[in-house]
């Protein structure tokens, strides 16, 4: 049966190569892990075209979960290692985790009390 949790997971979209910033960072304020997927960006600007073919950079999504109380000040180190203030690098935000299921061994959410 999924547990109700107090966790959050942040989602942190970057230019591909970028990742280890955000996962550095995530790790020093506390997070045990984090999940890259690979992407492609497919905003406005994205679709640029050199020499009449079309060009959509690729990216890295990484997911990182973490207990609530911790989101804040590790979205600021991501923010501020990976440079998300500059534009085009990239963007963070976070989402409540209403229930869980899995592999939970480093969050002892799952054990019984």
């Amino acid at each position: 049966m999924a547990k109700e949790t107090k966790y959050d997971v942040i989602v942190t979209i970057i230019n591909r190569g970028f990742s280890d910033y955000v996962i550095e960072s995530a790790q020093r304020a506390g997070a045990s892990g984090s999940t890259i997927i690979l992407a492609r960006g497919t905003g406005i600007h994205e679709n640029e075209e050199a020499l009449g073919i079309k060009i959509y950079p690729e990216k890295e999504i990484v997911l990182t979960i973490v207990p609530r109380e911790t989101r804040n000040d590790i979205m600021k180190g991501i923010c501020n290692d990976a440079n998300l203030n500059l534009e085009g690098k990239g963007l963070c935000f976070s989402m409540p985790i209403n229930n869980l299921l899995g592999v939970t061994h480093n969050m002892n959410i799952n054990k019984k009390k």
